[in-house]
C-alpha cells in the first residue's frame, strides 16, 4: 500500500516537473521570438528618433527662437505627416505578417510594391504642408516670429518625408519575416554619422540650421539605400521576386487597411501635437513650448521602446493568426504586455529620480530647465502608460482590427481627453499642467477600453478571419 502511494506521489511530482519544464521552454521560446523582432525594432526607432533629437540639440545651441521653431515643425507638421505615413504602413504589416504565417511568401514582395505606390502618392499630397508652414502656424495662433523661422526650416523636411516611403515600408516587410536586424545596423551607422556631420557643419563650419538639416536628410536616406540593396539583391530570396505588374492590380485591400491603420495611428500621435498647439498661446509661450517639446522628446525616446514592442506584438499576432494557432496568439500577447509594462515601470522611476537634470541635454536656458523639472511627474506617468497602450495597438494591428481602435481613440482622446485638457488648462487656469492632465485621463480611458476588448476577443474567430483574408487576397504568381 505504502509503495503504491509513493509511486503515485512520484508520478505526480514527475508530471509537475514536466509541466514546469514545458512552460519554461514555452516562455523562453516566445521571449526569443519576441526579442528577435522587438530588439532591432527598438534600436531602429531609437536611431530614427535620435536623428531628430540630435538635430534639435544642435539647433537649440544656435538660438532659442530656432529651437522653438524646429520644435513646432517637428511636433506639429512633421509628426502629422509622419503619423499618416507610419499609420498607413501598418496596414502593410498586417498583410505581410499574415501572408508570411500562411506561407504565401511571394505575396510579401507584391504588397511591398503596392505600399510604395500608396505612400508615394500620399507624400505628394502632404508636401504643401511643408511649403506653407508659416501661414499654417500663424493661422493656428502661434507666435509670428517663431512661425517665420519655422517656415524656412520646414522646407528641409520635404526630402525626409519621401524617405519615409522606403524606410517604413521596408521595415514592415522585413519585420514580418523577422529579418529586421540589418535595418538596425544601418540605422546605428546613420545615427553616428549624423552626430559627426551635425557637429562639423553646425559647430565647426558654423552653417547653423542649414548644416543640421543637411545632415538630417543624409541620415535618413543613407539607410534607405542599404535596405533596398538588401531586399533586392539576395537578402529576401523567398519573398522578393522582382518588380511585377501585379503590384498595380487589386490595390483595394492595401488601400483599405492603410486608411484604417492610418486613422488608428494618427489619432494617437496627433494627440501630443494638439497638446503643443494648445500651449502655443499661453503665458511665456516660448519657454512653455521649449519645455513641453523637451518633455515630449524625452517621452518620444521612451515611446520608441514601446513602439518596438508594438512591432513585436503586430508581427507575432499576425504570424500566429496566419498559422492558425489561437493559443499561441494569446500567449504572445501576455508575454509582450508583461515585458513592456515592466520596462515602463522602470522608466517611470528613472525619470522621477533625474527630473532636475533632464533639460540640460537640449538647452542651457535655466528657465526652460526649471519648467521641464516641474512637468516631469506628468512625463513619468505618461511613460508608465506607454508600457501598455502601444502594445495593445500592435495586437489590434496584427489582427487587422485597426478600425475598432480608431473609434476608441476618437472617443477617448477627442471627446474626453482634449475637452478636459482645455477646461483644466484655460478655465481652471492650470496652464500646461492642466492640458496635460486632461489628456492623460483620455489615455487612461483608451487603455482601459482596449484592455477589455483584447481580453474579450475570440481569437479562434480571428484565426478564421485571417484565413479568409489570406485566401481572398491570394494572387497567383505572374506567368510568362
Amino acid at each position: 500500500m505504502t509503495g503504491e502511494i509513493n509511486q503515485n506521489l512520484l508520478e505526480s511530482a514527475n508530471k509537475n516537473t514536466s509541466e514546469e519544464e514545458t512552460l519554461n521552454n514555452k516562455i523562453w521560446n516566445e521571449a526569443k521570438k519576441m526579442w528577435i523582432i522587438a530588439g532591432p525594432a527598438i534600436l531602429i526607432r531609437f536611431s530614427m528618433f535620435g536623428i531628430n533629437v540630435i538635430s534639435q540639440a544642435f539647433i537649440g545651441h544656435v538660438g532659442s527662437t530656432e529651437l522653438a521653431a524646429y520644435s513646432l515643425v517637428f511636433t506639429v507638421i512633421l509628426r502629422f505627416a509622419n503619423s499618416i505615413l507610419l499609420g498607413m504602413t501598418s496596414g502593410l504589416g498586417t498583410l505581410c505578417g499574415q501572408a508570411y504565417g500562411a506561407k504565401q511568401h511571394h505575396m510579401l514582395g507584391i504588397y511591398l510594391q503596392q505600399s510604395w505606390l500608396v505612400l508615394t502618392t500620399t507624400s505628394i499630397f502632404l508636401s504643401p504642408l511643408f511649403i506653407f508652414t508659416t501661414p499654417i502656424l500663424k493661422a493656428l495662433g502661434q507666435d509670428e516670429r517663431i512661425a517665420e523661422v519655422a517656415g524656412s526650416i520646414s522646407l528641409w523636411f520635404i526630402p525626409v518625408v519621401f524617405s519615409y516611403v522606403v524606410s517604413f515600408s521596408c521595415q514592415m516587410y522585413l519585420q514580418a519575416q523577422s529579418k529586421n536586424l540589418i535595418i538596425s545596423y544601418l540605422a546605428v551607422f546613420s545615427l553616428c554619422l549624423h552626430v559627426f556631420l551635425s557637429w562639423m557643419l553646425t559647430v565647426k563650419y558654423e552653417f547653423g540650421v542649414r548644416g543640421a538639416m543637411g545632415s538630417t536628410i543624409l541620415a535618413y536616406w543613407i539607410p534607405n539605400l542599404g535596405q533596398l540593396m538588401y531586399v533586392m539583391f539576395g537578402g529576401c530570396g523567398e519573398t522578393w521576386t522582382g518588380f511585377t505588374r501585379l503590384a498595380f492590380k487589386d490595390l483595394g485591400p492595401i488601400i483599405k487597411l492603410s486608411i484604417s491603420s492610418g486613422a488608428m495611428i494618427c489619432l494617437e500621435l496627433w494627440y501630443n501635437t494638439i497638446l503643443v498647439l494648445l500651449t502655443g498661446n499661453m503665458v511665456n509661450a516660448e519657454v512653455t513650448i521649449d519645455a513641453l517639446s523637451i518633455c515630449l522628446n524625452i517621452s518620444g525616446w521612451a515611446l520608441m521602446i514601446s513602439i518596438g514592442f508594438l512591432s513585436a506584438a503586430s508581427v507575432r499576432v499576425s504570424n500566429e493568426l496566419g498559422k492558425g494557432d489561437a493559443r499561441a496568439v494569446k500567449f504572445s500577447i501576455l508575454m509582450i504586455v508583461l515585458t513592456s509594462s515592466t520596462i515602463g515601470s522602470v522608466l517611470f522611476v528613472f525619470f522621477m529620480l533625474f527630473r532636475n537634470n533632464l533639460a540640460y541635454v537640449f538647452t542651457k536656458n535655466q528657465e526652460v530647465a526649471k519648467a521641464v523639472a516641474h512637468l516631469s511627474p506628468l512625463l513619468a506617468f505618461s511613460l508608465l502608460l506607454n508600457g501598455i497602450q502601444p502594445v495593445l495597438s500592435g495586437v489590434a494591428n496584427g489582427a487587422g482590427r485597426q478600425s475598432i481602435v480608431a473609434y476608441v481613440n476618437l472617443g477617448s482622446y477627442y471627446l474626453i481627453g482634449i475637452p478636459l485638457g482645455v477646461v483644466l488648462g484655460y478655465v481652471v487656469k492650470l496652464q500646461v499642467e492642466g492640458v496635460w492632465i486632461g489628456m492623460i485621463i483620455g489615455t487612461v480611458v483608451q487603455t482601459a477600453i482596449i484592455v477589455i476588448i483584447t481580453y474579450r476577443t475570440d481569437w479562434d474567430k480571428q484565426v478564421s478571419v485571417a484565413r479568409r483574408r489570406t485566401s481572398r487576397w491570394f494572387v497567383e504568381e505572374e506567368t510568362n
